[in-house]
């Protein structure tokens, strides 16, 4: 024990003076570093986006975002809690819901892509090249083909129940499969089963070499997807990081960030369209 002592007094003693005054200040200052909670959508997240843009803010900022990647639904629950900062999110109804019910303050347009149909390359259901996202689904419920559903009150989840609400939505079933997990997840799962699903073309674009699914149904203006960032009332919760929150949410509509979400591509292919003015 004490050649033990000796050996790491010898190591402390050997260590500059300065460069240990300057690794004790820099400890300082990342223990009290700042830091953003920000809740958003496993897209967003699995797509690449977040880890090509939020580092420039971090370096510039001097605040350390972290990222809470989960369904839609949840996300916005975080904020109306207190628990995160602010949501990056992509369900429009439940986002002016939030906002109007005092939860949030100044939502703001962020991006957007659209959702898509993929499935086998067999294509049970006689899917391909339709234009028209609900009758995809009728054939698709009419041949009972494996159809996973995230299931997990999300953006994308949100958008399906809204495209089965014009035919007999179904309910948990030998074909008709629920998740409960993100879009990573839930594309892994189809590809296992030779299922369809919906799923944001952002997420399909990082994912689509990765599996042997095939997109078959996409243009339908129904699937169109906007993103938009909120900030947590700052009345409601008076405590959290409201400051960064707001830079953030700024930052993410300017004109430089705008630019580099129309650059972000994954093999040649643009995920996301800026939309801030």
């Amino acid at each position: 024990m004490k050649h033990l002592e000796h050996l790491v007094y010898k190591i402390i003693k050997a260590i500059p003076l300065t460069a240990l005054l300057c690794s004790l200040l820099l400890v300082g200052i990342s223990a009290h570093a700042a830091t953003l909670r920000l809740a958003t959508t496993t897209s967003t997240y699995n797509s690449g986006l977040l880890d090509y843009l939020i580092p420039d803010f971090e370096q510039h900022q001097g605040t350390q975002v972290q990222v809470i990647a989960v369904g839609t639904g949840k996300a916005l629950r975080m904020g109306q809690s207190g628990d995160v900062d602010l949501v990056l999110v992509h369900a429009p109804k439940a986002e002016i819901q939030f906002v109007a019910q005092g939860h949030g303050v100044d939502r703001i347009g962020i991006m957007y892509n659209d959702f898509v149909i993929i499935g086998p390359p067999s294509d049970p259901a006689q899917v391909k090249n339709l234009k028209n996202a609900t009758e995809a689904l009728s054939r698709i419920a009419a041949s009972q083909s494996l159809f996973v559903s995230r299931g997990d009150d999300s953006g994308t989840h949100k958008k399906e129940r809204s495209l089965w609400k014009d035919i007999t939505r179904p309910r948990e079933s030998i074909w008709y499969r629920e998740a409960g997990q993100g879009m990573g997840k839930v594309l892994q799962i189809s590809n296992e089963l030779d299922a369809y699903t919906l799923v944001d073309r952002g997420t399909w674009l990082a994912y689509k070499n990765k599996l042997n699914l095939k997109l078959l149904v996409e243009g339908d203006k129904r699937l169109h997807n906007p993103y938009s960032v909120i900030r947590v009332n700052p009345e409601k919760y008076a405590d959290l990081n409201h400051k960064d929150a707001m830079a953030f949410s700024r930052w993410l509509a300017s004109a430089e960030v705008q630019q580099k979400i129309a650059e972000f591509k994954v093999a040649g292919e643009q995920l996301f369209v800026p939309s801030a003015d």
